[in-house]
C-alpha cells in the first residue's frame, strides 16, 4: 500500500466493508481530535482522517479512488490559477453525518451536541467539460474558465472597512431571535434566524462600499486542472477550495468537474483496454498477412495476422490502450473479413479456380431478372 493510502490512513484493508470503515473511522476521530489529543501533529492527523473516510464512505468516490489510484485521484483535486491573482482559502471540511453520537465523551455541550451558528462555510461548484479520449487514455492538464465568489480584497472578506466584526445588536451575537407568544395552551417560544446578520452572530463595524458587507465579490478566473489518465464520462473531479467562498474565517467550497469523453472516429474504449477495427481481405484471413496498425498514440506497430482467422476475432497488441496507474491497458484490434463486391477479372479467376478445387461450380452469370428463379429450360 502506498505512503499516504486512505486505507492505510484508517488501517483497513482494501477490501474493508462500510461497517469496518465507520468503525475504524470512529476510533481515530475519537483518538485525534484536537478537543481531547493535544499532541503536535494531531490536527493535521486529524483532516487527514477525515479526508480518507469522506472518499471511502463514499461508494461513487471510492470507485473512482480504487480505479485511478491515490496519485492520480488526489492530484485531480490539485489545481491553481493560471490568471492573475492569488488564490488561498483551500480549507477542510469533515462530514459528520450520520455520526451526531461520535463525540459523546466530551460531556453535555461537547461537540456532538453543540449547535454551531458561527461562519458557513461556502457552496459547492459543478462545472461539465468534455475532453478527448486521448486525454483520457494518456492524462492532460487543462485551463478551464470559472466564474465564482472571492474574498473582497478592499476588506479582506470581513465586509467591514475597518476589517472589524462586532456582534449583532438585534440578536446580541446569537444568530437567533427569540419570539414569544401566549395562548390558551401556555407560553410558546419560537426560534428563528436572526435577519441582520443571517444567523452568523456578527456584522461588520462599517459596511464595506466595495462589497456592500457581502465581503465577497464575483470574479472569472483560469484555473489549471490536471485530468488523470483512466478517468471515464460521469467522473467527477474535485477542485478543494475553488468553490464559493465562505463567510469570514470559514473554508472555500469545492469545484466539481464532471467530465465527459467525445467518442473517438477510431478507437472506442473497453474498460483500460482501446479497441478498433480492420479490414482485411478473404486471402489475408485463409494464408496470413503482416499488416501495419497506428496506435492511439500516432505510433505505427506491425501486426501479425495468422491464417485461418475468422471474422469478428480480436488481436491484442499489448500496452498500447490506457495508460492508467502505470499498468496500461491493451490495444484490440477486431478482424473484419471484407468481400470484394467487383473484383478484377483476374483475381475473380483465381477466385473460381479455388471454388473448383474445393468441389464446387461456379454460378452462372445473371441473364435477367427471372434467371435466378427460373434457371435454365
Amino acid at each position: 500500500m502506498a505512503a499516504g493510502d486512505y486505507y492505510d490512513t484508517l488501517g483497513i484493508p482494501k477490501n474493508a466493508d462500510e461497517k469496518e470503515i465507520k468503525k475504524a473511522y470512529r476510533n481515530l476521530a475519537r483518538k485525534y481530535h484536537p478537543d481531547v489529543c493535544k499532541d503536535e501533529g494531531a490536527e493535521e492527523r486529524f483532516k487527514k482522517i477525515n479526508e480518507a473516510y469522506s472518499v471511502l464512505s463514499d461508494s461513487q468516490k471510492r470507485a473512482q479512488y480504487d480505479h485511478l489510484g491515490h496519485d492520480s485521484f488526489t492530484s485531480a483535486s490539485k489545481g491553481s490559477y493560471t490568471g492573475a491573482g492569488g488564490f488561498g482559502g483551500g480549507g477542510f471540511h469533515a462530514d459528520f453525518s450520520g455520526f451526531g453520537d461520535i463525540f459523546d465523551f466530551f460531556g453535555g455541550g461537547g461537540f456532538g451536541s453543540r449547535r454551531y451558528t458561527g461562519p458557513q462555510a461556502g457552496n459547492d461548484l459543478l462545472m461539465k467539460i468534455q475532453i478527448t479520449l486521448e486525454d483520457a487514455v494518456f492524462g492532460n492538464n487543462r485551463d478551464i474558465d470559472v466564474t465564482h465568489s472571492e474574498a473582497c480584497p478592499s476588506c479582506d472578506g470581513t465586509g467591514s472597512e475597518t476589517k472589524k466584526l462586532i456582534n449583532c445588536p438585534k440578536c446580541g451575537g446569537t444568530g437567533q431571535m427569540r419570539q414569544m407568544s401566549q395562548s390558551i395552551f401556555g407560553q410558546f417560544v419560537r426560534m428563528t434566524t436572526c435577519g441582520e446578520c443571517a444567523g452568523r452572530g456578527r456584522i461588520p463595524e462599517k459596511r464595506c462600499a466595495q462589497c456592500r458587507g457581502s465581503g465577497h465579490k464575483q470574479v472569472k478566473r483560469t484555473i489549471s486542472v490536471h485530468i488523470p489518465a483512466g478517468v471515464e464520462t460521469g467522473m467527477r473531479l474535485r477542485m478543494e477550495g475553488y468553490g464559493e467562498a465562505g463567510d469570514y474565517g470559514a473554508p472555500n467550497g469545492d469545484l466539481f468537474i464532471e467530465v465527459y469523453v467525445k467518442p473517438h472516429e477510431r478507437f472506442t474504449r473497453r474498460g483500460d483496454n482501446l479497441e478498433t477495427m480492420l479490414e482485411i481481405s478473404p486471402s489475408q484471413a485463409v494464408v496470413g498477412s503482416v499488416v501495419d496498425v497506428e496506435t492511439i498514440e500516432k505510433r505505427h506497430v506491425e501486426l501479425n495476422i495468422p491464417s485461418g482467422i475468422q471474422q469478428n476475432t480480436a488481436l491484442k497488441i499489448p500496452g498500447e490502450g490506457v495508460r492508467r496507474r502505470g499498468k496500461p491497458g491493451d490495444l484490440l484490434i477486431r478482424v473484419k473479413i471484407v468481400i470484394p463486391k467487383q473484383p478484377q477479372p483476374e483475381v475473380r479467376e483465381l477466385y473460381e479456380k479455388i471454388l473448383e478445387l474445393e468441389g464446387y461450380q461456379p454460378s452462372a452469370e445473371k441473364k435477367g431478372f427471372f434467371s435466378g428463379f427460373m434457371g435454365k429450360k
